[in-house]
């Protein structure tokens, strides 16, 4: 399955036990209500609500939407 590019949108401790801030990009792997994510090797296991697809930054440029509207 091909791999996509995400952002955190709330803290989320991986499995190493560090926790990583909202909007910390992580690579993201897997379809439905949970996927599988990586930051440098580190595994955090996502819920739907924990992240966004793509780069904030390239979201809010380009006009849609973010949280913080």
């Amino acid at each position: 399955m091909a791999q996509r590019v995400g952002t955190l949108l709330v803290p989320v401790q991986g499995l190493s036990g560090t926790t990583y801030d909202a909007g910390t990009k992580v690579v993201v792997s897997g379809r439905g209500s949970s996927v599988d994510a990586f930051v440098n090797g580190d595994w955090l296991p996502l819920a739907w609500w924990e992240f966004a697809e793509g780069n904030l930054e390239d979201n809010i440029a380009a006009g849609r939407p973010s949280d913080s509207d």
